[in-house]
């Protein structure tokens, strides 16, 4: 009886497990030979389907949100949620892994601006179908400003993820003086010469991994850029989420997008880090979470887009 019961058990187990991977699809789509990523299409099909393209983060960041070494699986479990919810999604890598995988990139030739070209190139391959009832760009973290920039004028609505809200030299060098301050001088100086459009020498090679020659050039693409300055272009629906437990991108981020857009939606939802998953530990628990991809992300951030989405 005990051993029939448990196969009951497993049998049910399984059966919900089905059907809940079952209420979308998920395809390889390649929009051209540099972008390529997966899409989540909800089984339920009507005339006000809606679309989600989801922009990663900073660094070789996947579509699924994770980097050599540091696998959470965060933009698939979101992606994942919200086509449950009946959202088709869309989260490409960016254009660096299919130039690693053919073994020609070039990281001194990359920039910010191609980027964000890349996310208008995405978003116009599904505007052509002309599929979907509203097609919504979803950045996260550095993915949040290039998404912010390419939705203005094309997307029917923008959701920002833990996103800035100062341009990249503020942040770094805020960053720099909380983990070391001793050099909080010398990342000044070396920020305001890219921010004047100059290259510059690097002579001290505890800054290598963040002013290498190679990658000046991005640098000063992106920090042209401030948040606050773009949003205020912005003039479709736009929601603003961060986590009071991101330590990457502090709320305050979110506060100051806010401000310069007083008519988005602002929502800090609490225990969520910048991975979207719950923390309620210390951050020795939150950092373990970067490297934990059976963690959920927390049920409230898909529940928050879904609720946006479906008031557009």
């Amino acid at each position: 009886m005990k051993k029939t019961t448990l196969l009951l058990f497993l049998l049910f187990s399984a059966t919900g497990i089905a059907q809940k991977t079952a209420l979308f699809t998920k395809d390889t789509l390649s929009v051209n030979s540099l972008l390529k990523g997966t899409l989540y299409t909800p089984l339920k099909q009507n005339k006000k389907n809606n679309l989600v393209i989801l922009i990663a983060g900073s660094g070789p960041t996947d579509r699924n949100g994770n980097q050599k070494g540091m696998t959470n699986n965060s933009l698939q479990l979101l992606a994942e949620a919200l086509a449950n919810n009946n959202i088709a999604v869309y989260s490409y890598d960016k254009r660096i892994f299919a130039q690693m995988a053919a073994g020609n990139l070039d990281e001194a030739s990359l920039s910010f601006d191609t980027f964000i070209d890349d996310a208008k190139t995405v978003l116009l391959h599904f505007k052509k179908q002309k599929k979907y009832h509203t097609i919504t760009i979803a950045g996260h973290s550095e993915g949040a400003l290039i998404g912010l920039v390419a939705a203005n004028g094309n997307a029917d609505a923008y959701i920002s993820i833990a996103g800035a809200g100062r341009s990249i030299d503020e942040v770094l060098l805020e960053q720099i003086e909380k983990q070391a301050p001793f050099l909080k001088e010398e990342v000044e100086k070396n920020l305001a010469t890219l921010k004047s459009g100059n290259t510059f020498e690097l002579k001290n090679p505890m800054l290598a991994s963040l002013f290498r020659s190679s990658v000046q050039p991005y640098i000063i693409s992106w920090i042209k850029y401030n948040p606050q300055t773009e949003i205020k272009k912005l003039h479709i629906p736009t929601l603003i989420i961060n986590g009071d437990k991101d330590i990457q991108i502090n709320v305050n981020e979110a506060q100051l997008l806010h401000q310069a857009k007083s008519d988005a939606q602002l929502k800090i939802i609490p225990n969520m880090n910048h991975i979207f998953k719950e923390i309620k530990g210390d951050d020795t628990v939150n950092k373990a979470s970067y490297t934990n991809p059976d963690l959920p992300v927390i049920q409230e951030l898909p529940s928050v887009i879904t609720t946006f989405i479906q008031s557009l």
